[in-house]
């Protein structure tokens, strides 16, 4: 059969799917309307007006001035003021709302099959990663389908209204090839081009992401496409969420057959829905009606259909199903660059370009995970050594000093250094100041160390595939104290990040349903919030809550850190992540010949109780030790989550807040590139 007829067909159930859907949602649509005539504009639950204004709030995706202007007036109940953050969102957009918009459009693409000596367009596809695809099930069917198929980039309009010639790239689905019918999605490397890029480094591509807050009921939608395969169009505004459902979403704009494999935008260009069909009237026995209400045929046409509404899938479910998928470690490694938000990265996975090609995936069955029961043995070899400061840094009499984080173990110090390096340079640069040479830096490294720590003892499990959803349960540390530390920030962090309680939770459908257990819940909320997977988060916090809790473990990295210190003169310490913990404790154990006249901290949990409680220096209070001291801290990074901490640290502590990269809010590199972090460090090291 050929492709386009497959398509038809596989359309037709997907409108009569949706048609039915669409049918049992009218009690609740309704109960939208009524509330939306009533004056509600955002008819929604709080919870879900909450994560959207913390959303909207964090990325800074509304003006600050206004945000204020609309909220401070009156006393206000905290729906109140979800409402009016969400007004402002909806009535002003940036100037930015223009570029960005055409920016994702470039990443949007015209699908056509050859058949019989003829192109056809059929749909089109969008880019989720520099290589990979996503469009509807019913546009590619299968492996074989996707052959007969190519796409078309920049099949546009000029600013001139002038055709502009399109970039035609062929697909590749001899190498990955996953699809989904109940969902309707399908996801498709693209070949790369006679440059041999992939294409999304050229067009770009959507950071996809699982988090909650991205749309509530009574917001628009955008959606960019080729309806009907015509030279791209774009539906922007003038449309409006109705009906939220757990794996797809109703929303009304104009779009057309070709629309099939859209993506579905917030004011933000993030995408929320990959659309898929057309909601058509029916009668009572469920046929499809014309605009003049008699029985549609197939001879009419789909422009005679009454269309009332359309459906998208949320891509939360898309990716959610794609977590629960067994596939290769090439596959995983070509779905983790999606990036963190996907929830597709798997702890010790693979990230970076495929090698080579995998075999096929078409909606495999789920796997169980595979769980070793310590680490490899290659991580139980020698400890690395830490790296000391060439001779005369900084006039001989000054030393900075860079002091990691977890996740370290069997990396190069020289490159970790390099890469700090780098990063601080950049800020300095912004700043006005020299910039640093990396063999003048300390840097102690107690990466190796740590692990062997950890699993001398207890058994660490070393993970090489499990689903996000068992992330809180997989990395829990196995002895009972510092499991009890372990869920006590985990707790503590979604408290402070206003998670709601449970039972409100399990009401409302804002995508923490299907978890294992409070203490994944609390992580998922993290990770929903926040720019960081919930693997990160509960790998941090694991290592934390046994260098917390076991006195062996944090003698061992103490001592490590020790054997590469200046033992004399004036330190300037920047710390990052664990490695702020362990730079606090430090102090305590400091040569009497060293003055710490600087300690910057990047991505720290030292705001949360269960954290600084058990610190060696005690607090929450500066040590008399620390001259000066910088705080850095990402609004959307969750290990920083008690931040600012000049909320419970007293005695002279600065906090500096700095919006990261989505995608590398923990990153300390990406600290240390602000300007204003690097000045902060760069003044302290001329004297």
């Amino acid at each position: 059969m050929a492709a386009t007829d497959r398509s038809r067909e596989e359309r037709e159930r997907q409108v009569a799917a949706a048609a039915a859907r669409y049918g049992e949602t009218g009690e609740e649509r309704r109960a939208v309307e009524q509330r939306q005539d009533a004056g509600v504009t955002f008819p929604d639950s709080e919870e879900a007006l909450a994560a959207r204004a913390a959303r909207l709030l964090d990325r800074q995706a509304v003006p600050a001035a206004m945000v204020v202007e609309a909220v401070r007036a009156e006393p206000l109940a905290a729906t109140a003021a979800y409402e009016r953050i969400l007004g402002v969102s909806k009535e002003l957009q940036a100037w930015s709302f223009l570029p960005r918009g055409a920016r994702v459009a470039r990443t949007v693409a015209r699908i056509s099959a050859r058949e019989n000596g003829r192109e056809l367009p059929i749909g089109t596809g969008f880019l989720v990663s520099p290589s990979l695809l996503m469009t509807n099930h019913h546009v590619l069917t299968d492996a074989e389908a996707a052959r007969q198929c190519f796409v078309e980039f920049d099949a546009q309009v000029t600013v001139d209204n002038t055709p502009q010639p399109p970039t035609r790239l062929e697909l590749a689905p001899d190498g990955f090839f996953a699809a989904d019918q109940r969902l309707d999605f399908a996801l498709v490397p693209v070949a790369p081009g006679p440059d041999l890029r992939p294409p999304g480094e050229t067009f770009g591509w959507n950071r996809l992401s699982t988090q909650m807050g991205k749309l509530v009921i009574g917001e628009p939608v955008n959606v960019i496409g080729h309806p009907m395969g015509r030279l791209k169009e774009i539906a922007v505004r003038d449309n409006m969420l109705q009906v939220r459902l757990d794996d797809f979403l109703h929303y009304k704009t104009d779009t057309e057959p070709g629309n099939s494999g859209s993506p579905v935008f917030n004011d933000q260009w993030e995408v929320v829905a990959l659309h898929h069909s057309g909601v058509p009237r029916t009668d009572e026995q469920g046929r499809v009606l014309r605009s003049d209400g008699q029985v549609w045929q197939p001879g009419d046409g789909d422009d005679a259909i009454d269309w009332v509404s359309n459906e998208g899938v949320r891509i939360s479910s898309i990716l959610n199903h794609l977590a629960t998928l067994p596939f290769t470690s090439r596959q995983q490694a070509l779905l983790a660059e999606m990036g963190p938000e996907s929830g597709l990265r798997l702890a010790g996975a693979a990230v970076g370009p495929v090698a080579a090609p995998a075999p096929t995936v078409a909606a495999p069955a789920v796997a169980a995970p595979a769980v070793a029961a310590s680490r490899p043995a290659a991580e139980k070899a020698t400890a690395r050594a830490g790296l000391r400061a060439r001779d005369g840094a900084f006039g001989g009499k000054r030393h900075l000093v860079f002091l990691h984080g977890r996740s370290q173990e069997g990396k190069d110090p020289e490159r970790l250094r390099r890469e700090w390096a780098a990063g601080l340079n950049q800020g300095l640069v912004r700043a006005g100041l020299p910039p640093v040479d990396p063999a003048d830096v300390w840097f102690p490294y107690y990466g190796d160390r740590l692990v062997q720590a950890l699993t001398a003892h207890e058994a660490v499990p070393h993970i090489t595939e499990a689903p996000t959803a068992k992330a809180a349960e997989v990395v829990a540390p196995a002895t009972p104290t510092a499991r009890a530390v372990y869920e006590e920030i985990v707790g503590e962090a979604a408290t402070k990040w206003d998670m709601p309680h449970e039972s409100r939770l399990a009401t409302e459908r804002i995508g923490l349903g299907d978890v294992i257990g409070a203490l994944q819940k609390r992580l998922s909320w993290l990770a929903a919030r926040g720019d960081l997977d919930a693997w990160a988060i509960a790998l941090v916090f694991r290592d934390v809550a046994a260098y917390l809790d076991d006195r062996r473990i944090r003698d061992e990295v103490l001592g490590c850190v020790l054997e590469t210190m200046p033992d004399a003169g004036e330190v300037v310490l920047v710390s990052h992540s664990l490695g702020t913990v362990v730079g606090l404790d430090l102090t305590t154990r400091l040569s009497p010949g060293v003055n710490l006249v600087h300690l910057t901290t990047a991505g720290s949990p030292l705001g949360m109780d269960s954290v600084y409680s058990r610190l060696l220096v005690g607090g929450p209070k500066r040590p008399d030790i620390v001259a000066d001291w910088l705080n850095a801290w990402c609004p959307t990074d969750a290990v920083a989550i008690g931040c600012p901490l000049g909320d419970d640290w007293a005695d002279g502590l600065s906090d500096l807040a700095v919006v990261n990269a989505r995608d590398r809010a923990h990153s300390i590199v990406e600290y240390l590139a602000h300007a204003e972090v690097a000045r902060s460090i760069g003044s302290h090291l001329g004297g």
